[in-house]
C-alpha cells in the first residue's frame, strides 16, 4: 500500500519585485504531491525557484497564487513540524555542538536532563560524539553541517527541508553525509525535500527526482527512482538515470 499525501502544492505561482520596481516571476504553476516518509529531490538550474519552494513549505514566503497544505490544512506559517536548513550550517558561534542541538529542544520547554539526553543522542547518531563542547570555528564544514542536522532533528520534525546543504564540501566529506543522511531517513522515516543542482546527487538520494524548467519554474519531468539503497554515486546505475535526466534539463 502506497504511502498517503501528506503535503501538496497545487497551481503555486510567485513572483519578487527586483530592485528596478520590475516583478520577476520565478514559479508559475507549480504543483507536487509527497507522500509521508518520501525522499524527494527537487532538481533545476539556478533561479528556477527551488528555494523558494522550500521558503512556501517552511512557511517563510506565501505563495501569490495556487494552494500548499500539509494533510489538508493550510500552511499559514512557519511549525516545528518542518525544519529548513540551508547550504551554510548557521550553527550559533556562542552556543558548542550540545547547546545547538539542545536549542530547540529548550525552546519546547523540555527540562535539562531529557533536553540533554536527546541532544546526545542525536550528537552520537551524526557521529560527532566527542566534539559536543566543540563551537561552529573549531569544526570542519561537514562537521557543522551534521551537526546542524542533528539540532534539526533532535526536535522531531515531520519535514526536512534541504536548501543544497552539502555543495559547499568535498566530495568525499558529500560522500559520508549522503550515507549518513540515508541512514537517518531509513531509521526516522522522516518526508525529505532536498533541492539540488546535482543531477547525480538526486539520483543517489532520492525516491523521486523532480525537474524544473528554467526560470518561471515549473514541472517539467519527475522520474521515479527505483535502484535499490545504499547508492554509490559511481555506481553504472546511478551514471545511467543521471544521463536520462541530464537529456530532460536540456530539453532534448
Amino acid at each position: 500500500m502506497s504511502a498517503a499525501t501528506i503535503l501538496k502544492l497545487s497551481g503555486i505561482s510567485k513572483s519578487f519585485t527586483a530592485d528596478n520596481g520590475v516583478a520577476l516571476k520565478v514559479l508559475d504553476d507549480f504543483s507536487l504531491d509527497v507522500s509521508e516518509g518520501e525522499f524527494v529531490c527537487i532538481l533545476g538550474s539556478s533561479g528556477c525557484g527551488k528555494s523558494t519552494i522550500l521558503s512556501i513549505v517552511a512557511g517563510f514566503e506565501k505563495q501569490d497564487s495556487g494552494e500548499a497544505t500539509i494533510h489538508g490544512k493550510t500552511i499559514s506559517g512557519a511549525g516545528t513540524d518542518r525544519v529548513l536548513l540551508f547550504q551554510d550550517a548557521t550553527l550559533f558561534p556562542w552556543l558548542d555542538v550540545l547547546g545547538n542541538v539542545e536549542f530547540g529542544l529548550r525552546a519546547k520547554g523540555l527540562k535539562g536532563k531529557e533536553r540533554r539526553e536527546i541532544a546526545m543522542d542525536w550528537i552520537e547518531r551524526v557521529h560527532l560524539k566527542g566534539f559536543e563542547h566543540s563551537y561552529a570555528h573549531q569544526l570542519s564544514g561537514g562537521m557543522r553541517q551534521r551537526a546542524a542536522i542533528a539540532r534539526a532533528l533532535a526536535i522531531n520534525p515531520e519535514f526536512l527541508l534541504m536548501d543544497e546543504p552539502f555543495c559547499a564540501v568535498d566530495a568525499m566529506t558529500r560522500d559520508m553525509l549522503h550515507e549518513e543522511l540515508e541512514k537517518i531517513w531509513s531509521s526516522t522515516n522522516k518526508t525529505i525535500i532536498f533541492v539540488t543542482h546535482n543531477v547525480r546527487e538526486s539520483v543517489a538520494l532520492g525516491d523521486r527526482v523532480v525537474v524544473l524548467s528554467p526560470r518561471p519554474g515549473k514541472v517539467s519531468g519527475i522520474f521515479k527512482i527505483d535502484l535499490p539503497r545504499p547508492r554509490s554515486l559511481e555506481d553504472t546505475r546511478v551514471t545511467a538515470m543521471t544521463a536520462e535526466i541530464m537529456k530532460a534539463l536540456r530539453g532534448k
